[in-house]
Order: structure tokens, then C-alpha cells, then sequence
């Protein structure tokens, strides 16, 4: 009879020499909860703009169905956006890591995505401090699989190092126990919270999100923060951003996805519509919704085996995202009070004509830091 001991530990002997695909996982919700949350959603008010009925950030990736369509979408060629994105990570990367590759950071990773950009931040942190943590973080159980595949596997990262978490980490009492949790882990050792991909820009309130965040970051802790950018705010290149999503098929296919796989409703992405603004003059705001545009009400029936009409040019919301002028990152960090230890910004460079949109890599500290470094982000944000 074997001997009493710690599960984890006994469970990491088990699967220390063996090949087949096993993925651990921390379950922070109860998915009931999750799945009452969308149905309320879909309950919502009729709107013709998108401001009623809606999916929220989160469930768009939420199932095995929205994370193949992301995964499908990423890997489109005609998908330019994502491309560029990656290469701009690489170039802004190598000017920030010198900052946080000397301390020892542990790494937690708030949506995880296709984890190629984590695989670039685990090696270079993974040489200053070879006992350091990978914890990704995500709504979506599906997506932390399938995204843990490239920085654990394709990094030769020990899978004993890594601790998947399925949290919403846009919900306060979320974040509070997930940081409660990681300084348990760590002690007093530094955290790299990172937020890419653009994440903070499909939320209904960035700053309520990012300040989440900041609220629980310790003095030795740091966010890096990607997004999408914009050098121009008017309509013109607000219609050119909600532009940029619809040239793809396979983007409008994983927007949908998560109507798709959670109501009966018939999806033709003819009534996909994608609508650009220009958002609190700092930014722009790209929405994109489905709307009955067929001349007649139609009943869509829910997860809970209840039905809600959708009344001719209703919406549902199946998408937000934002590009971002310098003047609203300032407004966004000063309201929580960060500051910015580090910021890159690009164009991007798929175009022949000049492009306003490009990518902003910011290395963020909370203002009990003291962060007084003199940086390019001085110089950037000075202005």
C-alpha cells in the first residue's frame, strides 16, 4: 500500500514520463454560472445600434466551438492584422524585456490567445529566473488548452512550472482571489501580468477592466499592456478600422460562433454588420452586431430552452474592440494611476499607403513602485 501524500505532488510524478496529452487545470467558476450569464445577456433590451442584446467579452472565446473558429481565424492568410500583430510584438518585446528579465518575474498571462507571444516572454524570463511560474489565466477552458500548447511544448517549458487557471478575470472578487492566491504561491516575489492581443479593447468600460488590474498589483509587480492603435480619429478611419475585420471570412465566422453554439438561431453573415465610431474623441470604437434585417420577427431560443423574439433591426452584439490615440492611453493610465516604465509604438507595415493603425506595447508599474527610471516612454508620453 503506497504511502499518504500531497496529490499534486504525487500526480507529477504519474505524469512526469508519460506522452499522452494531459492538461491540468485550476477551476476558479462554476460554468452554470457562466452559461445563466450569457443566457441573461441574450435577454437584453431591443436595440438597432448593439447596445441591448449581447455577447460580453469572454464568452466570444467560451466552448470548444468559438475556440476552433479563433484558431481558424488567426491562421487565415488574409487575416493581415494578426500577422502584422506578431511581428510588431517581437520588435516592441525586445525593447521592454531588459526591464523585467533581471528580477526573477513569475509570469500570468490574462488571456492567453494562441500563446505565441507568451512563448516569447517564457523563454527570455524563464533564463533570468529558471524556477518562475507560468500562470495563464482565461474564461475559457478550451482556449487555455489549446493555447498552453505553444509555450509549454514548443518552449520545452516544464509542465510542472505551469498552473492554467479558468477564471473571468473581469470580475472584481475574481481578480482579488486570483491574486490572493498567486502571492500565496510566490511570496514576495515579482508578477509580469500581461494583457495582449488588444484584450482591454473588447470590454463594454477598458478603464473599469484595467483598473481591476492595477488594484491588485503589488509594488514589485508589472503589466504589460498591448494595443491597438490609431494616429487619426474621424469617422473616415473609423469605417476604415471596422473595415479591417470585415475583410475576412473567417473572423465573421468566429464572431458568430458563440450565437452559433449557445441558440438555434440561423447565422448568415450577410446581417453581420460592422459599424465604426469615433469614441469619446480619443478613440475608435468598432461594434460588431448581428441585426434581423429580414422584414419579420424571429424567435431565437436560448440555453435555458426559452425563447426570445428578436423584433425587425434588433441587434445582439457579438463584438467590441477599439484602436487607441496616445491621448486615451494617457487618460486610461493616469486614471489608475500607473506609470509607464516603457512604450513602443509602430505602424503597421502591410500596406502600400500610409497606414494610421499600428500597435503600442506599454510596461506599466502602480504608483507606490516609485518607478523614476527615465525612459522612451518620457518622451512618448510627454508630449
Amino acid at each position: 500500500m503506497t504511502e499518504p501524500g500531497h496529490v499534486i505532488r504525487k500526480l507529477e510524478q504519474a505524469l512526469a514520463d508519460d506522452d499522452f496529452a494531459w492538461s491540468l487545470l485550476l477551476v476558479g467558476e462554476d460554468q452554470t454560472d457562466k452559461l445563466a450569464t450569457l443566457t441573461g445577456d441574450l435577454r437584453g433590451p431591443v436595440s438597432t445600434t448593439g447596445d441591448g442584446k449581447q455577447i460580453t467579452s469572454g464568452f466570444s472565446y467560451w466552448g470548444i466551438g468559438p475556440t476552433i473558429a479563433w484558431a481558424n481565424a488567426t491562421n487565415d492568410p488574409f487575416y493581415l492584422v494578426m500577422k502584422a500583430g506578431a511581428e510588431s510584438f517581437l520588435r516592441h518585446w525586445r525593447k521592454v524585456k531588459p526591464h523585467v528579465t533581471k528580477a526573477g518575474f513569475h509570469f500570468v498571462s490574462l488571456g492567453i490567445g494562441t500563446g505565441i507571444k507568451d512563448r516569447t516572454i517564457l523563454e527570455d524570463l524563464r533564463r533570468a529566473n529558471r524556477n518562475m511560474f507560468y500562470i495563464p489565466v482565461d474564461m475559457s477552458s478550451e482556449m487555455l488548452r489549446m493555447g498552453t500548447q505553444e509555450p509549454v511544448r514548443g518552449a520545452r517549458f516544464p509542465a510542472s512550472q505551469v498552473l492554467p487557471v479558468q477564471l473571468d478575470f473581469s470580475i472584481a472578487d475574481n481578480m482579488v482571489e486570483l491574486a490572493q492566491m498567486l502571492a500565496r504561491l510566490v511570496g514576495d516575489e515579482p508578477l509580469l501580468y500581461t494583457l495582449t492581443g488588444n484584450t482591454l479593447a473588447n470590454f463594454e468600460s477598458d478603464e473599469d477592466l484595467l483598473q481591476l488590474i492595477t488594484d491588485v498589483l503589488r509594488p514589485q509587480d508589472r503589466l504589460l499592456l498591448e494595443v491597438a492603435s490609431t494616429t487619426r480619429l474621424d469617422q473616415e478611419t473609423a469605417d476604415a478600422a471596422a473595415d479591417e475585420y470585415h475583410q475576412t471570412r473567417a473572423f465573421a465566422e468566429f464572431v458568430t460562433s458563440a450565437l452559433r453554439y449557445n441558440t438555434d438561431l440561423k447565422i448568415d453573415n450577410e446581417r453581420v454588420k460592422f459599424i465604426g465610431e469615433v469614441e469619446d474623441e480619443d478613440a475608435l470604437l468598432v461594434k460588431i452586431l448581428w441585426q434581423n434585417d429580414t422584414g419579420g420577427e424571429i424567435r431565437m431560443g436560448l440555453p435555458d430552452h426559452t425563447e426570445v423574439v428578436l423584433p425587425v433591426g434588433d441587434t445582439i452584439r457579438l463584438y467590441t474592440t477599439r484602436k487607441y490615440s496616445t491621448t486615451r492611453l494617457k487618460r486610461l493610465t493616469a486614471a489608475c494611476k500607473l506609470t509607464p516604465v516603457e512604450a513602443i509604438q509602430s505602424q503597421f507595415r502591410y500596406t502600400r499607403r500610409p497606414n494610421p493603425f499600428g500597435l503600442e506595447l506599454l510596461l506599466l508599474a502602480p504608483e507606490a513602485a516609485g518607478e523614476e527610471e527615465h525612459t522612451l516612454a518620457d518622451d512618448i508620453w510627454s508630449t
